[in-house]
């Protein structure tokens, strides 16, 4: 005796490609990639703000590093 199959109710065209992500699939990654960026920056005191960026020094440390 064989056994029933059970089939889906909604197909989908077999060429095409469902792919749905959760909300915390991206902003988890791109929070982490915010905190991680900040940590390179470090701390600047208020006074020193304007003479040195946080991100510019850590794209001056992204730019030695690829010299290398």
């Amino acid at each position: 005796m064989p056994a029933p199959t059970h089939t889906r109710s909604h197909h989908s065209p077999p060429d095409s490609v469902d792919i749905r992500l959760p909300w915390w699939a991206v902003v988890l990654p791109a929070l982490a990639f915010a905190a991680l960026l900040l940590l390179m920056a470090g701390p600047v005191p208020a006074g020193a703000a304007a003479s040195e960026p946080g991100v510019g020094g850590v794209v001056i440390q992204i730019q030695q590093t690829l010299a290398r």
